[in-house]
């Protein structure tokens, strides 16, 4: 196994974000191994979002270290090797499902000979290949959400970027992504890292950085952060590790 291999796949020292005057993320230090599902859970407003815009180079005035898959964040190198899923869908109401797939595919360089291998693959990854003759725009909410998904599935990425992938998304549909993630992880080597304000779904995860107010509270899988809290959910260890720091931070 070469050094590259080994290294993390996301590694932060001292990142920090200043917006509008306000810190929004406050000296974080971490790392992402290859080849798991990290979950990046914490209440709306938090930083998770300005944190993932940060590591695949959307975001302005960061500070600190960022290195994303061997390279600084941001580079141009990065470009095709990450996978990113905004909260908004990126989606054309007035192409039909395949017309979208086949326009972000052109965009990020998958060659034409390629493309319908590549976009049949996403479409039974999200469970819409009956769907791909359809207009976006008549599409249900949830339904753009996984064309959006779609796209930042082309082009098989070593690094997937996923804010909030299944707000909204039924239990079974759900389920069933998440089942994705950790078969992307599995068998294809791919890294994931996903946020989501839903603390049900942390023990999907392999490990997991809790964050309140721009700052790391804690890593470490479901399991160590369970048993280093002595409580019996992740939800629990979140808001023992919330009170925690509200004392340690009092005057």
């Amino acid at each position: 196994m070469s050094a590259t291999d080994r290294e993390p796949a996301v590694e932060a020292h001292a990142l920090g974000v200043v917006r509008g005057g306000r810190p929004v993320l406050r000296d974080l230090a971490f790392a992402v191994a290859r080849g798991t599902v990290t979950g990046l859970l914490g209440p709306s407003g938090c930083g998770k979002s300005t944190l993932m815009r940060a590591v695949v180079g959307a975001q302005a005035r960061v500070r600190g270290t960022l290195r994303v898959l061997g390279a600084p964040a941001g580079s141009a190198a990065l470009r095709h090797r990450i996978g990113y899923l905004t909260q908004a869908p990126s989606v054309y109401g007035d192409l039909t499902v395949r017309q979208n797939l086949d326009y972000w595919a052109a965009v990020l360089g998958v060659r034409r000979a390629e493309r319908p291998r590549h976009i049949d693959a996403v479409l039974a990854d999200v469970d819409l290949a009956p769907r791909a003759g359809t207009l976006a725009g008549r599409l249900s909410g949830g339904q753009r959400a996984r064309v959006s998904l779609a796209v930042a599935l082309l082009g098989e990425p070593e690094l997937l970027v996923l804010d909030e992938p299944t707000v909204g998304l039924d239990p079974v549909l759900r389920r069933d992504l998440w089942a994705l993630f950790h078969r992307l992880a599995a068998e294809r080597g791919a890294t994931l890292l996903i946020s989501s304000h839903v603390m049900d779904e942390a023990d999907r995860c392999d490990r997991l950085m809790l964050m309140r107010e721009g700052r790391l509270l804690a890593e470490g899988t479901p399991r160590d952060l369970r048993a280093r809290t002595g409580r019996d959910s992740v939800e629990g260890a979140f808001l023992h590790l919330v009170e925690a720091d509200k004392r340690a931070r009092r005057p």
